[in-house]
């Protein structure tokens, strides 16, 4: 009778291996935004809190009361999968890895997901509306960087170290011609955005500036953003997860990677688009 059974240790080093190389090449983006884990159903609510404001008291009467306003932004989730056959005998013609290779390659797949999910949910949201974006005329400019610090500074958003202003590879590119940015004449050392190997990353007009491919593209204009790490939400109902089982009649192991997460935002005020024309 043909043993179907699959390799215990085969199975555990391989989710391993896939859980590990998630972390390490996975998502960019789900550690930039307010998260909520373990979330039980389709969709998870984010509160949203509003301000208050201090108010004098006459002597012996009552403390006033900000009376807050409390609103719920509601955080749909969806499933996705990445699945990939491991041969029985590839291992005995190829050089290479193949359980690494495909452990890899489903890592790098999720991670891809996690950041498409959040794509979508600020390409879907308030802050592509024309209010709350930059011209899209020329490339990334320190003009437009400035519009988006003043539209951070005259709504209040926090200025606490967790704003973030993300580009695509040839928008870095336009930020290392501005000197105010590169040039070692106008910032400090401990601040230039190649000093120790560090790449393209870098502190700016108080945000966290980086780098990110996976910003849409329509036509030759490039739409990224700027935001506040709490302006906007991200729910996992399940991170990634591996199922592996004997396909027989392939003589294989299929192993399937799968996630369940979504995206939204909660600050229509703690976010702005920047767009720009690419060549």
């Amino acid at each position: 009778m043909a043993d179907n059974t699959i390799s215990t240790s085969f199975v555990k080093q391989f989710e391993a291996e896939v859980h590990l190389e998630y972390q390490r090449m996975g998502s960019k983006l789900t550690d930039m935004v307010r998260r909520k884990n373990n979330v039980t159903g389709q969709s998870t609510t984010f509160q949203v809190v509003g301000k208050g404001e201090a108010q004098t008291k006459g002597r012996n009467s009552d403390v006033p009361i900000l009376n807050l306003n409390h609103t719920a932004v509601e955080c749909t989730l969806a499933d996705y999968y990445a699945g990939e056959f491991i041969d029985k005998l590839d291992e005995l013609k190829v050089e290479h890895d193949e359980r690494q290779v495909a452990a890899q390659s489903i890592s790098a797949a999720m991670g891809r997901k996690s950041d498409a999910i959040l794509v979508t949910a600020m390409d879907a949201g308030g802050w592509s509306g024309a209010s709350q974006q930059t011209a899209s005329a020329g490339g990334v400019t320190q003009a437009k960087v400035e519009e988006i610090y003043e539209h951070m500074g005259n709504n209040d958003v926090a200025d606490d170290g967790q704003r973030n202003l993300s580009v695509a590879p040839q928008g870095w590119t336009d930020l290392m011609g501005i000197a105010a940015f590169a040039d070692r004449d106008y910032v400090v050392e401990s601040e230039l955005p190649f000093r120790g190997g560090a790449g393209s990353h870098k502190k700016w007009f108080s945000f966290n500036c980086f780098t990110f491919s996976g910003w849409t593209k329509n036509s030759a204009v490039r739409s990224s953003y700027a935001w506040h790490k709490s302006a906007f939400g991200f729910a996992s109902g399940q991170e990634v997860s591996l199922d592996v089982t004997w396909q027989g009649l392939k003589a294989a192991h299929l192993c399937v990677g799968s996630l369940s997460q979504g995206g939204c935002i909660i600050d229509l005020t703690g976010g702005y688009e920047l767009r720009a024309t690419e060549s």
